[in-house]
């Protein structure tokens, strides 16, 4: 078996998550992917390795991004907390209050929170979602307003794959002063001061060269992956989950790898995992380079609000839990706390932040996987969590220090 090289540094004391990260190669099919965590603000973790394009095998380099499909809705929970931090709405309010249009069909006592935590029964376009509708921001937000809940708001819970994104996208246009796009504001207040290589809309000038193909999965393999209800509801195309991924294939683009100029904030964000983990890693430790406020950062530490019928999902059909835009710990889910809070992706990505250890963590690959939890990322955190033990451990305390060079 060809070796492969991995390149970038891993701080002492995380060496086991280099080690992950190469058996990921070596036992776990891994073609290119990049990790890096951030601990207590100090980058400790760096590690990039495999190739960005299966057909010409040119490598993954160290600023080589690939989409990272429902990961991205974690950057735009992030976005709408500081927003929420800057006093521009509540989360227990009233989504109507904001967006008056929103109350049609039923929809005026929706809150906030219940939009984010896809218990508002608005899974689903009640239309064909192509570009056009996407990208006329007027015209789609008539659309969603017009959408009447499958069932009482906060009775029940279904993901909201791609319609949470639009709806958090319109609410960020109507409580901005300047009436961004939930991308622009990203941008502008989040990427450029903390210098985040992620993009919720590419931009026409990021060159082919720094982009990762995704490489499909085999959908055969997903029989044996998923939670078989779930691979049954895959199967019907009139399931819940069916019509919610309804229009994720708008990002893909064969000739720029990636859709350009479109926003898609529950699915399309590009971006690196240094990205990923540097973001997360502000939140984790208290948001000083933001400004945020302790009162935000305990709502995304506490525990979820579950909907009256519990937290299984109708449209996952699995136990899930969601808050204020982000995937919350269960009770077998390998998180380092309660109160981390973060997102996977289809494929494999992933991205969260532990407050209580300091933690923002990032993974991106560009192999698909078929399994909702990836056992790739489920290494590299069951790695990080003993790396954590390690230091807390009273007989070894490393100090992070000098690089450990020899992932280069």
């Amino acid at each position: 078996m060809k070796e492969i090289d991995i390149s970038g540094e891993v701080q002492p004391g995380f060496e086991a998550v280099r080690e992950a990260f190469a058996e990921n190669f070596a036992r776990r099919h891994e073609l290119g992917a990049a990790c890096a965590i951030y601990f207590r603000g100090e980058k400790v973790v760096d590690l990039w390795g495999g190739v960005r394009d299966r057909q010409t095998g040119e490598p993954w380099e160290k600023d080589t991004m690939a989409c990272v499909w429902s990961t991205t809705k974690g950057l735009s929970g992030l976005a709408l907390a500081l927003a929420h931090s800057r006093g521009l709405f509540e989360y227990d309010e009233p989504v109507s209050t904001y967006w008056p249009e929103f109350a049609r069909e039923g929809k005026g006592e929706i809150t906030v929170r219940q939009l984010l935590a896809h218990q508002a029964g608005l899974f689903a376009f009640p239309e064909t979602a192509d570009r056009s509708v996407i990208a006329d921001l007027d015209r789609l937000a008539d659309i969603l307003a017009r959408q009447k809940p499958a069932w009482p708001p906060g009775s029940r819970q279904a993901y909201h794959a791609l319609t949470i994104g639009y709806y958090e996208g319109e609410l960020m246009r109507r409580v901005d002063p300047g009436h961004r796009t939930l991308g622009q504001f990203f941008r502008q207040e989040l990427a450029s001061p903390l210098g985040l290589e992620f993009y919720i809309g590419l931009p026409e000038d990021i060159p082919n060269r720094r982009l990762a193909r995704l490489d499909p999965a085999n959908p055969a393999s997903a029989l044996f992956t998923l939670p078989f209800p779930f691979f049954l509801a895959t199967l019907h195309p009139r399931s819940r989950i069916r019509r919610a991924l309804r229009g994720t294939e708008l990002m893909i683009d064969p000739e720029r790898v990636y859709a350009r100029n479109l926003e898609m904030p529950a699915g399309g964000g590009v971006g690196t995992a240094r990205a990923l983990a540097r973001a997360y890693g502000v939140f984790a430790t208290g948001g000083a380079e933001l400004g945020l406020r302790t009162a935000t950062l305990r709502e995304l530490a506490a525990p979820p609000v579950p909907p009256a019928c519990g937290f299984r999902d109708a449209a996952l059909k699995v136990d899930v839990r969601f808050s204020l835009g982000f995937a919350k710990p269960s009770p077998d889910s390998l998180y380092l706390s309660p109160a981390s809070f973060g997102m996977p992706g289809a494929g494999g990505s992933f991205g969260f932040a532990d407050p209580e250890t300091g933690i923002g963590y990032g993974y991106v690959p560009n192999r698909m996987g078929t399994h909702l939890t990836d056992p790739r990322d489920l290494a590299l955190r069951a790695a990080l969590a003993r790396s954590i033990a390690r230091m807390a451990s009273p007989r070894s305390k490393p100090v992070p220090g000098a690089a450990d060079r020899r992932a280069s």
